[in-house]
């Protein structure tokens, strides 16, 4: 045991953290875009694990076609735009529930990516192309100046856009489906660009990423969706416990962004203490099922029937 700790190097940790940082924000986009689906439209996209993928593959066959990185970000959202459209008619025109839309689209993608890749990985000379957003840790630096700047313009976007007549629409078509019908809202449509916007932000995330470590894989998206949620959650558990009722929009935006860093963080911090690579798949579910507990227990644990409940126990035992 003493040499278990005694192997353990707190500058190694620290020279770990800025990388950690750096891939939280750029996972930070895409639980922006699984915040759309999960919050707003109260609809389980299963698909975002494809369009990851799908921006990454995208991005960096354009980089090797000779593309401008920024550019081929832009070309990745487009390419997540496709894949959500293509959920959103699946569910609302052919009837399929959402899971099993979000399912097939994301099988269908697996295909797509080895057919743009034409392999199951491809990967960019890094000494060839200029990147901005790159884990070389000699300028990991502004690689998270950069990150955190497209994180904030993203969430001014998402905020001025929901707060819009057309934004209002989809966060009604979210909350009450069935009212937002009544007062001529097509929902169907409203599905559908959510499920859109979300996948393009998902996809633009798996662009930069492939970008940050030099090379894109067609299974580089599985398990997003965990990673993606367990962002959300955690950083509304840490909006609500810092900012309490005073959080408005633009807060749990940011916050969820503030989830993507503490998560990868936490995946930093377990590599660091040396636990199998093998485990990091259930000590991921761990933590997210924590983070969900927590607003769970602290609702009954004010609760006034179980208040109640326990006083009258207490009383009944001290008769």
């Amino acid at each position: 045991m003493a040499s278990y700790f005694a192997s353990l190097r707190v500058g190694a940790l620290l020279n770990a953290c800025p990388g950690g940082i750096a891939q939280g924000l750029i996972w930070g986009v895409m639980a922006l875009g699984v915040y759309l689906t999960f919050r707003m439209l109260d609809f389980a996209d299963l698909s975002v694990d494809g369009s990851f993928a799908t921006g990454g593959a995208v991005s960096i066959m354009l980089i090797l076609a000779g593309w401008n990185p920024w550019a081929t970000l832009l070309a990745s959202f487009a390419a997540g735009v496709l894949a959500g459209i293509v959920t959103g008619l699946l569910h609302t025109k052919l009837g399929i529930p959402a899971i099993l839309a979000g399912i097939l689209t994301q099988i269908s993608l697996y295909s797509i990516n080895l057919n743009i890749m034409g392999k199951a990985n491809q990967a960019i000379n890094v000494n060839s192309v200029t990147l901005d957003i790159t884990s070389n840790m000699r300028v990991i630096g502004r690689t998270i100046a950069i990150c955190a700047v497209i994180c904030a313009v993203i969430v001014a976007v998402v905020y001025w856009y929901l707060g819009t007549e057309h934004g209002s629409a989809l966060r009604a078509t979210g909350n009450n489906p069935n009212m937002s019908r009544a007062q001529g809202i097509n929902t169907n449509a409203m599905k559908v660009i959510g499920l859109a916007i979300s996948n393009g932000l998902v996809a633009m995330s798996g662009g930069m990423l492939s970008q940050f470590q030099g090379f894109a894989d067609v299974n580089m998206g599985r398990g997003a969706i965990v990673v993606g949620l367990a962002a959300v959650i955690i950083g509304e558990v840490l909006c609500e416990a810092i900012i309490g009722k005073r959080q408005n929009f633009v807060w749990r935006l940011s916050f969820v962004v503030l989830g993507g860093i503490v998560y990868y963080l936490v995946y930093v911090f377990v590599l660091w203490l040396k636990f199998p690579a093998n485990d990091m798949k259930l000590l991921t579910a761990v933590v997210v099922a924590i983070f969900l507990a927590v607003p769970y227990l602290r609702a009954q644990s004010k609760n006034s029937f179980l208040r109640l409940k326990k006083m009258n126990r207490e009383a009944e035992k001290n008769a």
